[in-house]
């Protein structure tokens, strides 16, 4: 059962106790919701996990005789696996069977990327490593969007993701072409509207964006990765004044912009190497910034804010005790300051729950 489906069950208990809804209500809700639930059948993921281990199987026999077959029976076998897998692909989607044609579209996919590996092999290129990644993850990109398959998007997102570290380890400079296949595979997943990958797509730029700071400006850009933190705080904050319809997708804003900021902030006092007293301004900034994201997860109601706040004050006060511990004033001091900040939260957050709760009694 899904989170949801759990939550709902709690909340169709204690509506109808409340009398809010009458027993056939409750029951029309019920069938409603499994109805349209994504059901996730025992005979499905069966055989998903079936034809995972037998196309192991096959590649692993393949790869044992690889060197006895003749040249062209092996590019045969390659894009003959190819568009089966694509072929098989596109019968499970029109039997509506989405897990058997999901698993086929990646089969297909990993056999493209084994296929640009092979090949180069067979005939002896040799090119640029990141270079077949790339390829690679746009085969996938448009393997997601030919058969709509969100799968194949997210291996693409990872792919693109695989290309620019490799590419920016390589240079040790920033990879700017990163942006334009972020890009596309982000357009692909918007226009499939899969909230899911909008996640990935974030938490890939959010990733970029953090290591800006070790590669920018040769490894001292890190104040930068902050500024756009925030940035994209600020920006999230606003979303709900400057356009209520995209509300939606304020605290995942807020969210991502905060774990930014903070990351640019750690390195800034735990990565360099940074006097006390900066060490000192910093830490009062990233714990602000925890704090406000606690206050913010409060007010908006937002879980996922609260337990983002809350492990980056974990953080930030743990990091602090083994850089000061013994060097600042004694780690008696510490411990005091850290809990009269954690004191001052509890302060924060029973004031926010009396100032919020008569506003919700007069409200119902």
């Amino acid at each position: 059962m899904s989170r949801y489906a759990k939550r709902l069950d709690r909340d169709l208990v204690r509506w109808r106790e409340a009398g809010w809804i009458n027993t056939d209500g409750e029951a029309a809700i019920r069938r409603d919701v499994a109805a349209h639930a994504s059901k996730l059948e025992l005979a499905s993921i069966l055989g998903v996990l079936g034809a995972v281990l037998i196309g192991f199987g096959a590649m692993s026999f393949v790869a044992a005789h690889w060197s006895e077959m003749p040249r062209l029976f092996r590019l045969a076998l390659i894009f003959g696996a190819l568009f089966t897998s694509y072929g098989i692909a596109g019968v499970m989607f029109e039997r509506k069977h989405p897990y058997f044609a999901h698993a086929a579209v990646l089969a297909g996919v990993a056999i493209f990327g084994a296929g640009i590996m092979l090949i180069a092999q067979m005939y002896h290129i040799d090119g640029h490593p990141p270079g077949a990644v790339r390829t690679w993850a746009l085969g996938a990109l448009a393997a997601g969007v030919v058969l709509r398959s969100n799968p194949a998007l997210g291996l693409a997102m990872l792919l693109i993701a695989l290309w620019s570290g490799w590419e920016t380890t390589l240079s040790n400079e920033v990879h700017w072409s990163f942006v334009l296949g972020w890009g596309a595979v982000t357009a692909a997943i918007a226009w499939q509207r899969w909230s899911g990958g909008l996640h990935l797509a974030a938490l890939t730029l959010a990733v970029w964006i953090i290591s800006l700071g070790y590669v920018l400006f040769n490894g001292d850009a890190h104040g930068v990765v902050v500024a756009i933190g925030l940035l994209v705080m600020a920006a999230g904050i606003s979303i709900p004044i400057v356009e209520p319809k995209l509300e939606e997708f304020s605290t995942p804003a807020i969210g991502y912009g905060m774990a930014i900021a903070f990351a640019g902030l750690f390195a800034l006092q735990f990565w360099q190497d940074t006097p006390l007293d900066r060490l000192i301004l910093l830490a009062v900034v990233a714990i602000a910034l925890v704090l406000g994201v606690i206050w913010l997860g409060l007010k908006m109601g937002s879980r996922g804010l609260l337990w983002l706040g809350y492990a980056g004050f974990s953080l930030e006060v743990l990091a602090l005790y083994f850089k000061t511990v013994g060097t600042l004033l004694g780690s008696s001091l510490f411990f005091l300051s850290a809990g009269a900040l954690v004191i001052l939260l509890s302060f924060l957050a029973y004031r926010l729950h009396a100032r919020v709760q008569p506003n919700a009694e007069v409200a119902s």
